[in-house]
């Protein structure tokens, strides 16, 4: 199927095969003069985006697989996914909201990750393709992994020169907890290039919220000054992911949540740029917070579009969001969404080159 574009960028969709309970499956792709990017229905996963280096050579800057089999068979490691509906943790996935308290299926070392057992990222998202990209919508009902309220999320993705748009919009019939983010892994080198600890990255964040031996945020706000977190000027990822670090040795590296400089209006959460090939990567977003993660838990298990297998430290992520666990931390911003609200989210990848 050919979509027509009246904008810059070319949309078109095709099959791309079915789940096992027999619902089809698309793939978009989005393509100017400067990206390609390609989106599949299932999960709202970004599969890849191609990106020019210095030279103007494109490759594949995403972390995917080649088809809907190795997204089915994924189980953990969310590549270019869509997650939700509470994106990040929850401790022991309880939390109140009105007086009432909430279960979510743990799978994450007694905590909830994710959304749950199934999360957005293993649902089939209905779509409508746009002059410059996708929407897609995913109606969660009410009680479905245990959050309240029928919940109804859109996800539009469109390109734009160098940039790639992610807008959120979400509604809900009942009281409930929204946390949506994108987790797709970045190699600037290239998917299959190797690991990202010689890539310098730049946070816009003067604290960050340190975590449990669970990966749960303890509450606590600390500066980044004179931490292996202070990521203010551009550093190598790799230049002190090995320093002798409480919460580096928790992690086994990078898996926090950086508490970005700016308000609700878009702001710069991060630069990243591969000296080898010049590609830079510029986030910013509406989010208060942006989870920083290296790749810390890949294990070669994964074979990627390019068929290497991702091995850790392959990719980096940089998920825009409202913290982990605000659910039970009441002095972080607040994830409820009510009747009659509509949660509003916009996050920017925009892809460049230095000399």
């Amino acid at each position: 199927m050919l979509t027509a574009g009246g904008g810059h960028a070319a949309v078109t969709a095709k099959d791309w095969g079915k789940t096992p309970d027999g619902k089809p499956v698309e793939l978009y792709t989005l393509s100017d003069d400067e990206l390609t990017v390609t989106i599949t229905s299932f999960g709202a996963h970004v599969v890849s985006v191609e990106a020019p280096d210095r030279a103007g050579k494109k490759a594949d800057v995403v972390l995917g697989y080649k088809d809907l089999a190795g997204y089915m068979a994924e189980k953990s490691a969310y590549l270019g996914a869509v997650v939700g509906r509470y994106g990040n943790r929850i401790a022991k996935g309880v939390f109140t909201l009105d007086g009432k308290s909430y279960q979510i299926p743990a799978n994450n070392n007694g905590n909830a990750l994710h959304g749950g057992t199934v999360g957005f990222d293993r649902k089939v998202w209905s779509t409508k393709p746009l002059v410059n990209g996708v929407e897609l919508t995913y109606v969660s009902v009410d009680g479905e992994m245990g959050f309240p309220g029928t919940l109804t999320a859109h996800v539009k993705y469109t390109l734009e020169g160098r940039s790639l748009h992610i807008e959120y919009s979400a509604t809900t019939d009942k009281d409930t907890v929204l946390n949506l983010t994108n987790h797709s892994y970045f190699n600037l080198a290239g998917e299959s290039s190797g690991d990202i600890l010689g890539e310098k990255i730049m946070i816009n964040a003067d604290r960050y919220t340190p975590v449990d031996a669970g990966l749960i945020p303890t509450g606590k706000l600390p500066s980044v000054k004179g931490t292996p977190f202070d990521f203010l000027k551009p550093t190598a990822i790799g230049a002190r992911i090995e320093a002798n670090d409480e919460q580096l040795k928790i992690a086994g590296g990078y898996d926090h949540n950086f508490v970005l400089n700016g308000g609700s209006t878009l702001h710069v959460a991060a630069k990243v740029e591969d000296p080898k090939s010049g590609r830079t990567l510029t986030v910013t977003t509406t989010e208060p917070g942006v989870q920083f993660y290296s790749g810390n838990f890949l294990t070669g298990s994964a074979i990627g579009i390019g068929g290497k297998p991702y091995e850790k430290h392959a990719g980096f992520c940089l998920e825009t969001q409202h913290f982990p666990d605000s659910p039970n931390h009441p002095a972080f911003p607040s994830t409820e969404l009510k009747p009659g609200q509509v949660m509003r989210s916009t996050t920017i990848f925009t892809f460049g080159t230095t000399k």
